[in-house]
């Protein structure tokens, strides 16, 4: 199996277990939204800004460094599970000693149990990325996605019914545990990795130099991500976190259905062809396109369907957060580019750039968030997206300074998903004004008739509108339609 086929493999596999994952979260997610109320979501919303921060430091981006590696034995990666496993284990005892500072800061003391229990999850985690980024190095993602989906419906079910049971926020808490122990379980038996405690100063330090740039990235990454939480908790309180927490999930379930497993298998193909920059700059520019052309109807879907899906699936208390998820939804858009250009700049080593360019956003969001809290959730929201199109730039432009490529090319990678996409917002328009009494009287017909017919006039245009850099794209999956319906048709008496 060639370089193509074994990213085109790995993708498929892992988003297909990011696919299902992502379904059962959102099932289970209308579950527990209508058991839990927003201030719960909340409440564990601000535990997991503090143990995802940390996270960044237990994992030390070493896992990254052994895929880069050009050659990584089992003594490389037994080297670097036994630091991770001392890190873990000292995280855990600081959390358990500071929990009751944090408790006092923020007036509640459920949050020095809920930060005790949650840190368990350290002692638990140099196992799993060990052997996640063995699976990773060698591109067996298959493994990795059945993994993922049984772990994911054990721990949505556990929650829901932890959450029925009247447990309350620690129904999340505890569910989370215990599919960090099965997920453990379920990657020791696919993996030939013979885990032991081996303290090897010259692996460590071959891996800890580009960690170390790794771990400062993914942690400013990380307070990009969570300095909105941390205001919200402080400023507005555990319901507006809740239902902003909410929004934001939404509008980011098209990234995290295929943008993951790309960015996970682009990663390492990019590592294999480091020194060859034309390869790497086609597989940047291709992985920009299908990225926007997979996702793209989902938020155009979002912006005209979130009030109504909002009433109907987790009903009308949680209709505030239907104007943020509108508005993040268009942030989608500049997080598929970023994502690739993360994966360019890790490949190519260029991660001081991109710490810096971090930091800059860093300081966009936190700005902007403390200006757009005056107008509320709709305030944050926007404030959110000009931060994301402010830091796609920005990486585009360390992309661009990596590369031998300019905008033009940009805009043929973006071109395919406009082409496509513009069309459906003007259907979803006519539709929308043509069924707009359904929003409040029949939701779920307004719903089906707009995802329908947006969803089949979107399928029939990229499987025959001939747009060129689609084309084999597109005949590909005309082909596996076409063996369906002939299997199909066989199958009939």
């Amino acid at each position: 199996m060639n370089l193509g086929q074994r990213i085109r493999s790995g993708v498929k596999w892992l988003a297909l277990g990011n696919m299902g994952s992502q379904i059962m979260q959102f099932l289970f997610g209308i579950a527990l939204a209508r058991l839990l109320v927003p201030a719960d979501f909340g409440v564990i919303a601000t535990v997991q800004v503090f143990t995802g921060f940390v996270g960044m430091l237990a994992t030390g981006g070493m896992g990254q460094s052994l895929i880069r590696a050009k050659e990584a034995d089992e003594n490389q990666f037994n080297a670097v599970f036994t630091l991770q496993l001392l890190l873990g284990m000292l995280i855990y005892a600081a959390f358990y000693a500071y929990a009751p500072w944090i408790a006092a800061y923020f007036g509640d003391p459920l949050y020095e149990d809920l930060l005790r229990v949650s840190a368990l999850s350290f002692l638990l985690r140099p196992f799993h990325f060990i052997r996640i980024s063995w699976l990773n190095r060698e591109m067996l993602f298959r493994k990795r996605a059945f993994a993922e989906v049984t772990t994911g419906a054990l721990t949505g079910l556990s929650s829901v019914m932890m959450a029925w049971a009247g447990m309350g926020v620690w129904s999340l808490v505890f569910a989370g545990l215990l599919g960090a122990l099965v997920n453990n379980a379920l990657l020791a038996r696919l993996t030939p990795l013979r885990l032991a405690l081996r303290f090897d100063l010259g692996a460590t330090r071959s891996h800890s130099a580009y960690g170390a740039k790794i771990t400062i990235n993914d942690f400013i990454g990380s307070m990009i991500g969570q300095v909105v939480t941390l205001i919200l908790s402080k400023l507005a309180g555990p319901t507006l976190l809740g239902l902003f927490n909410k929004a934001e999930s939404l509008s980011r379930l098209p990234n995290r259905l295929i943008g993951p497993a790309v960015g996970q298998t682009i990663f390492p193909a990019m590592s294999k062809v480091q020194d060859d920059l034309d390869l790497t700059k086609y597989l940047f520019y291709r992985t920009v396109t299908l990225l926007l052309v997979y996702t793209a109807p989902l938020f155009v879907g979002l912006w005209w369907m979130a009030e109504p899906f909002i009433a109907f699936v987790y009903g009308e208390k949680w209709l505030p957060a239907a104007e943020p998820l509108r508005i993040l939804a268009l942030a989608g858009f500049f997080i598929n580019l970023g994502r690739p250009c993360s994966a360019v700049l890790a490949a190519q080593n260029r991660l001081f750039q991109e710490m810096i360019a971090q930091v800059v956003m860093l300081c966009v969001v936190a700005t902007a968030c403390f200006i757009g809290v005056r107008w509320g959730l709709t305030g944050v929201a926007w404030a959110a997206l000009v931060a994301h199109a402010i830091g796609a730039a920005y990486f585009y432009v360390l992309v661009y300074r990596t590369l031998p490529t300019g905008v033009r090319d940009l805009v043929r990678a973006v071109a395919p998903a406009a082409a496509l996409n513009v069309p459906l917002f003007l259907l979803l328009a006519l539709i929308d004004g043509a069924i707009a009494p359904m929003k409040a009287g029949s939701p779920l017909l307004y719903l089906l008739l707009m995802a329908g017919g947006g969803g089949l006039a979107y399928a029939a245009a990229f499987l025959f509108l001939p747009v060129g850099a689609l084309r084999s794209e597109a005949a590909r999956w005309r082909q596996q339609l076409g063996a369906v319906f002939a299997t199909a048709r066989r199958g009939l008496p």
